[in-house]
């Protein structure tokens, strides 16, 4: 019986992907490849289904079809649930968050709307012929634009949103009964401690060598090459598989650093065609022929971080064409399907609001916060192409970084890693939790703008990309409050010295100098699972 029901529900999951399939930009292209390349075989009548399964296996058709069902899996994770689940427990299973997510977006409905009716800019305008013709011509050199930012201000920032997350409260839980919280996020969530974290991240928690701290020892395999040269060697192998599973596997010990985009694109999922240039041709004609007032949001948000930034501010044309697309961009809604949000929905002006007046704004979903642009910058290294760099954001985008600026209960989510930081450092640090207690300090308010912005801004591009490789590795951004944690274990001895919060922040104000790889098997060791005795 019970094989039976396993049997059933593997049927049903299977037949889900195929349906999804269909849907995809893959698949039209990929049907055409195989009525092409199984015109030109002779397979028998009798046997034509078999023949045809046997004659794919290992071809360029069933890689491509591996990697189509893999990376569908993973954008789509609710096509493996249970399809009587109703949609919005898919989205969200906890009812109090549900309605938390839904009173943070109209607080921030409300702060857009307010801003456009203090600044009295519409929240959409199409551009005179005038404008076109000049943004068209300045579109490579957008950064010298002299539009007035000085009355824009970012919508909020990640400490407004943590406010939000150390204000919500589980209603069924009682306090009398259970164990207190101690710390600055009060939910009773289930996340990773120490030994969960080094079971997931085993290969990275034990000693094997990586390019992120052993690049110039000898090789594994060659003794005449260092370890970078014989793992570009390889990589340069797996490139050729153009295999996504192959390649998640291979960064796990370090990505080379000149296959480094195209790894990340076999990971994603991503082959950059003409289908692509196009789209992204669209785009641009929206960004050309309307004015949005997240236009502002952004451009000011560029100004404030990436301007600002050593690393990135020769970026800053890029950027302004990059993410002036994303906000039009109605692909990106396509993540609300698994997520605990909404997008925020408006009505043109003069017509009735109505459900069917109604459409998404911006056009993307997504209202930006303070630090939005440091989702975007570090790519501006990998790729020149503004194309490939679309595409490379809007899908982490839409993969990883959406959970770090909502409400929701899943662990990968900003009040899930908070958590976890928290006890992660009194697990791990007890002696540092205890002096912090005692003096009234909060480690949790410095950390949370390096986790909800993925570190990006706070280290060097190359050591970011390293801490990036290990979340596309390992699918999982639960290494954010590992690498903080470690960043804090590094100084704790200063830490210790502190008496004020303002002395604690000082201590962790720079961190640039940080190496990811050390710092994370050095939190991931097995003897941090003890309290420390000094």
């Amino acid at each position: 019986m019970l094989r039976q029901e396993l049997g059933t529900n593997i049927t049903a999951i299977v037949n889900r992907l195929a349906s999804e399939l269909q849907n995809t930009p893959f698949y039209p292209d990929f049907l055409a490849d195989v009525q092409t390349t199984m015109a030109t075989q002779n397979f028998s009548k009798e046997r034509f289904g078999t023949e045809c399964y046997e004659w794919a296996q290992g071809t360029s058709l069933d890689t491509k079809l591996r990697n189509a069902l893999y990376h569908l899996m993973h954008v789509q994770p609710t096509l493996l649930a249970n399809p009587d689940t109703p949609r919005q427990v898919l989205k969200e299973p906890l009812t109090y968050i549900r309605k938390a997510q839904s009173s943070w977006e109209r607080r921030l409905v409300k702060c857009v709307n307010s801003m456009a009716s203090e600044l009295a800019m519409p929240l959409a305008r199409r551009r005179t012929k005038q404008e076109r013709e000049e943004l068209a011509e300045r579109w490579a050199d957008l950064s010298t634009d002299e539009t007035d930012l000085t009355m824009i201000r970012p919508v909020y920032a990640p400490k407004d949103f943590l406010e939000v997350l150390a204000s919500l409260r589980n209603p069924n839980y009682d306090e009398s009964v259970e164990e207190n919280l101690w710390g600055s996020i009060q939910l009773p969530l289930k996340v990773n401690d120490i030994k969960g974290l080094v079971e997931l991240y085993g290969e990275l928690a034990c000693c094997c060598k990586h390019t992120g701290l052993d690049e110039s020892v000898v090789g594994e395999y060659k003794v005449n090459l260092t370890l970078a040269d014989e793992r570009l060697l390889l990589g340069q192998k797996v490139v050729e598989r153009n295999h996504g599973p192959l390649s998640r596997e291979l960064i796990k010990s370090g990505c080379p650093t000149s296959l480094r985009g195209v790894l990340w694109h076999q990971v994603l999922g991503l082959e950059i065609t003409d289908k692509h240039c196009k789209y992204f041709e669209e785009l641009v004609k929206a960004v050309n022929q309307h004015e949005l007032l997240v236009d502002k949001l952004i451009m000011k948000d560029i100004q404030l971080t990436a301007s600002n930034d050593d690393q990135y501010f020769v970026f800053e044309d890029i950027l302004f064409q990059v993410l002036l697309c994303f906000f039009r961009d109605t692909e990106v809604l396509s993540h609300f399907e698994h997520s605990s949000a909404s997008p925020p929905l408006a009505v043109a002006r003069g017509n009735t609001p109505t459900p069917d007046n109604l459409v998404a704004y911006p056009p993307c979903g997504v209202i930006p916060f303070h630090g939005f642009t440091m989702y975007a910058a570090p790519l501006s290294c990998l790729y020149e192409d503004p194309v490939h760099f679309y595409f490379t954001f809007r899908e982490m985008y839409c993969r990883y970084w959406y959970r770090l600026h909502i409400v929701t209960s899943h662990t990968q989510g900003a009040v899930g890693l908070a958590l976890q930081f928290e006890l992660l450092l009194q697990s791990c640090e007890t002696r540092l939790w205890q002096h912090c207690t005692t003096m009234n300090i909060q480690l949790l308010p410095i950390v949370f703008k390096w986790i909800v912005r993925g570190f990006s801004g706070y280290l060097v591009p190359d050591q970011l990309f390293h801490l990036w490789d290990v979340i596309l590795a390992w699918e999982s951004l639960e290494v954010l409050p590992v690498l903080a944690l470690a960043v804090v274990s590094f100084r704790r001895e200063n830490l210790m010295d502190v008496t004020s919060q303002t002395a604690a922040e000082a201590v962790l104000a720079d961190i640039t100098a940080m190496r990811v790889i050390p710092l994370l098997k050095l939190a991931l060791a097995t003897d941090r699972t003890r309290d420390r005795e000094g």
